[in-house]
């Protein structure tokens, strides 16, 4: 029996560059800002009904309401049953604001000013849940927490429930709204920030991430359901893996192993030879061991010149759990528009770095064709999607 078949019809997205699709693309081709990556133009109040909802809500969950609108406004009528359709929205550590600001007024105002909603606030599948609840979605709804993997599998297992018939729609991404100054110093701490307030992905010069909040969201539906209903596809999803380095908590494991074997369990989910693979979004962190590992992988599989790779962590920085599911949202974007986004603050790599076909400084012009969206977490964790243009009608 053929396997059903998966399409993107809806996409929501906001980072620190932009608060949805136009915006955020157009952020994508524009210089960065130098330091932390917030998400400024975003006004929760546009999307609850009264400021008690909006503060029942952990910004990363406020997140995934408004990407989610956003992907169902650009889908149009799903018009399903409520029971064939799911959330997964993944997210690396929930709702972090919540449980240090009521840390902080438990220890230093007493324990009568810790809300009663902050055990809803923080767990991690606040947000798939506050999603499901908007539009009354009761098919499965579930969180992948994952590190810096959570948005990419989260979207990958999505699209597993529409192959295996369980639903005919999943609305997936990834959410993180994790700027707290506790969690900021840990990550300082472990020298896993840039020094410089830049992000510089495979740049010779590159010294750590920059920390970013952000969401993707999108509406994955079975092609033929997408079809019955006059949706627009804005493009398929061909291929998707998942393993883990089983190495080492923080640091990927030696020449890149996991990753190869990741992208290949991907390429073979897909169907597709290494050449013909057209784009790279690359996980790209701008941390030392993260980009040669990832680019001596890419090498192996595609060899040189081989895909044109970008990492659009240069614009956005690092939004940890959500990365994976901005950087689809890109992808998905790249196609429609035509135009890969460079690698901002890539300038040249190091003379012993197995060479890759980095897109910069300038967008790149391209006829869409299979793209890969790589993620990497801390704990070893590795998934690769595969998107491609959209089927013919």
């Amino acid at each position: 029996m053929s396997r059903r078949r998966v399409v993107v019809t809806g996409v929501g997205v906001l980072a620190s560059c932009g608060v949805g699709q136009e915006d955020f693309f157009q952020g994508l081709l524009s210089e960065p800002n130098k330091g932390l990556r917030v998400v400024a133009g975003f006004e929760p109040s546009h999307f609850f009904k009264n400021l008690k909802e909006q503060r029942r809500c952990d910004r990363f969950a406020q997140f995934a309401i408004a990407c989610a609108t956003e992907a169902v406004e650009q889908a149009g009528d799903l018009n399903p049953d409520p029971e064939r359709v799911g959330v997964w929205i993944g997210t690396g550590v929930g709702g972090l604001m919540s449980i240090e600001t009521y840390v902080l007024n438990h220890f230093v105002k007493g324990p009568k000013r810790v809300s009663p909603f902050l055990i809803p606030m923080m767990m991690p599948n606040a947000a798939a849940a506050a999603v499901s609840m908007r539009f009354g979605y009761q098919g499965p709804c579930e969180a992948t927490s994952t590190a810096c993997a959570a948005g990419t599998q989260s979207i990958g297992n999505a699209t597993e429930q529409i192959r295996n018939g369980r639903c005919e729609v999943m609305l997936a991404g990834g959410s993180e709204a994790s700027n707290s100054p506790t969690g900021m110093q840990g990550f300082g701490n472990m020298t896993a920030l840039s020094s410089t307030g830049r992000s510089r992905p495979f740049d010779r010069e590159r010294d750590g991430f920059m920390h970013a909040e952000g969401c993707g969201v999108l509406v994955l539906e079975e092609l033929e359901y997408a079809r019955s209903r006059g949706a627009k596809a804005l493009a398929e999803v061909l291929g998707y893996a998942s393993t883990a380095d089983a190495h080492h908590i923080t640091a990927p494991s030696p020449g890149g192993a996991g990753a190869v074997a990741c992208m290949e369990r991907a390429l073979a989910d897909a169907d597709l030879e290494p050449s013909e693979v057209a784009h790279i979004n690359a996980h790209g962190t701008s941390t030392p061991l993260n980009d040669r590992a990832e680019a001596e992988a890419i090498h192996k599989i595609f060899g040189y010149p081989g895909p044109a790779v970008t990492s659009t962590k240069g614009v956005t920085g690092h939004a940890l759990g959500a990365a994976g599911a901005i950087e689809a949202a890109a992808v998905v974007l790249a196609i429609q528009r035509r135009t890969i986004p460079p690698t901002a603050g890539f300038v040249a790599p190091e003379a012993d770095m197995p060479h890759v076909r980095i897109v910069a400084p300038d967008p790149l012009p391209w006829e869409p064709g299979p793209s890969l969206s790589n993620s990497f977490g801390f704990g070893g964790h590795n998934a690769t999607l595969i998107f491609a243009p959209p089927p013919a009608d």
